[in-house]
């Protein structure tokens, strides 16, 4: 049976001024002489999750967690109306990234992260490979256009119902277009029952998408925390309609970038929210990577996933 390490309390933590008003909120725990580690969380909006600690010996690493933009306990917050997300794109999260490394004295840290946190990994180790030593990534994810039009759209052939209920909330003069972007209007109605509405069908909608896989849950999203819930859905119909403030297919185009970083990629072949195909062209794009499937899990992982998680964090502790 798998031993994990104990999640434990941060040793240090803090608010770091990233400039635009905005302060991110980090934590440190682990050995100050360690290895330094990042674990770069998902959503966009889902906010730091303690539990990740539990892949890293405290006694090797040196750990930081952070909040992106906007959620979590970084200021200001998404589930405040008023709060504007004019400053949080890709670009300014990559920059916070570096902001932070230089904040703590960080030479080069080993990067790890799931789903959107493997895009904003991929975005910081292409813009600054010098300061990555490994990186290790699940539920791949590059956020291409096609792959949001798949999560939004496509996967809707597979379950149809529930599809047409996340359609369907949208007025009807929205319903053939843009899906999104409607969605990014309500958000940020000026009514707030229009704005509670939005969230719910769209939690919902995201529920559906994992609910059936091994680790699933039918309510994921819906059960978050009111303020975690409604900050994870405005900041992703932000990313998300606005294509990830990417250029389309850079990530894997420019993967020759990440040249001499020694690379993990965990994929559950049932992931209906990130099929197993992009993580597949990444492989091959980074000569450095491997790409383990595991066969029993979906975009929530499995305890397989969580093992090969812990045996990529073990086998780099000793780098």
């Amino acid at each position: 049976m798998t031993t994990f390490h104990p999640v434990g309390e941060p040793d240090a933590e803090g608010l770091l001024d990233v400039g635009d008003g905005q302060r991110i909120h980090w934590q440190v725990s682990g050995n100050p002489d360690g290895k330094p580690a990042v674990v770069v969380h998902g959503g966009p909006g889902s906010g730091l999750n303690t539990g990740n600690r539990r892949y890293f010996d405290p006694e090797r690493y040196r750990l930081v967690l952070f909040s992106q933009r906007n959620c979590g306990r970084s200021e200001p917050h998404a589930a405040d109306p008023a709060t504007s997300l004019e400053h949080n794109t890709t670009a300014h999260l990559v920059a916070d990234l570096e902001r932070l490394r230089e904040h703590l004295g960080i030479e080069r840290w080993l990067m790890f992260g799931g789903s959107w946190g493997s895009t904003l990994i991929l975005a910081y180790a292409q813009a600054h490979p010098a300061r990555v030593s490994e990186i290790v990534l699940s539920a791949v994810t590059t956020t291409r256009p096609e792959e949001i039009d798949w999560l939004y759209r496509g996967v809707g052939r597979l379950l149809p119902g529930p599809w047409e209920a996340f359609r369907d909330a949208l007025p009807p003069e929205d319903r053939d277009g843009d899906l999104l972007a409607a969605y990014d209007r309500l958000l940020n109605d000026p009514d707030e029952s229009v704005r509670r509405a939005a969230t719910t069908a769209w939690a919902t909608w995201e529920d559906a998408v994992i609910a059936h896989e091994t680790e699933g849950s039918p309510h994921a999203y819906t059960d978050r925390p009111s303020e975690a819930l409604t900050a994870f859905v405005r900041i992703t119909a932000h990313y998300f309609s606005r294509r990830a403030f990417l250029e389309p297919g850079r990530l894997l185009r420019e993967a020759h970038r990440l040249s001499g970083i020694p690379g993990v990629l965990i994929h559950g072949a049932l992931d209906l929210d990130s099929p197993l195909d992009t993580a597949w062209t990444l492989a091959k794009a980074w000569p450095d990577a491997e790409l383990t499937v595991i066969q029993n899990a979906g975009h929530t992982g499995s305890p397989a996933t969580g093992e090969a998680v812990l045996a990529a964090m073990e086998r780099f502790a000793g780098r």
